[in-house]
């Protein structure tokens, strides 16, 4: 059975609903899916003085953990266009797994979260898709096959690279069912991609 992790960190829950979402995908494949978050970085009083969401279900991941999947899809909200120093941190300390090779040829994916429309969506989703292209991973994106992410009849997220959503600026906006269902779209691509690169080959296939 294909196992993927999704792994991610979510100040406010926008990430936690994309997370649970692309996990309904990749299930749905028959798969196996599996839900972390990396460790909360802002101290607990801030946290809450802060208003964010600590009573998140997801159990926090360990790096070593990482090399048991067939398939990892990274979530994280922006910051400044680049990934959230929680997930930097996480990411910073599996330079273990680089030196041995361990994540390359696995799948991987991304997805994001942002306060505005143009809050720098794309370069997250970039910025993640970097760390992993240097595990030497298999990248797989939202491809076009998902076409909603081509309307313009109501504020959504959604690009290429990877599913988004949009959160406000109070973090107030709920994760529309469109941004909900690319995420589950990208599980599904995922978890067949992994499925089709650990099919055993024919004997005697030079492939």
């Amino acid at each position: 059975m294909t196992k993927v992790l999704i792994l991610y960190y979510s100040a406010y829950g926008h990430l936690e609903t994309m997370a649970e979402a692309v996990a309904e995908g990749a299930r749905a494949t028959g798969a196996e899916a599996t839900i972390r978050r990396v460790p909360e970085l802002v101290p607990e009083e801030i946290a809450r003085k802060s208003g964010m969401r600590l009573d998140q279900a997801a159990s926090i991941a360990t790096v070593d953990e990482l090399a048991d999947y067939d398939a990892i899809v990274v979530g994280t909200g922006t910051r400044f266009g680049r990934i959230s120093s929680q997930m930097a941190s996480f990411l910073d300390q599996a330079g273990g797994l680089w030196a041995r090779d361990a994540l390359v040829g696995k799948v991987g994916a991304a997805f994001t979260s942002t306060a505005s429309q143009h809050g720098g969506q794309e370069t997250t989703l970039f910025s993640i898709l970097t760390n992993l292209l240097h595990f030497g991973m298999t990248i797989v994106g939202l491809d076009y096959g998902f076409k909603s992410q081509l309307g313009v009849d109501d504020v959504r997220g959604g690009s290429p690279y990877g599913p988004t959503t949009i959160a406000g600026a109070d973090g107030s906006r709920a994760v529309h069912e469109e941004e909900q269902a690319a995420a589950r779209h990208l599980g599904r691509r995922v978890a067949q991609t992994a499925a089709k690169l650990a099919a055993p080959k024919l004997e005697g296939s030079s492939a």
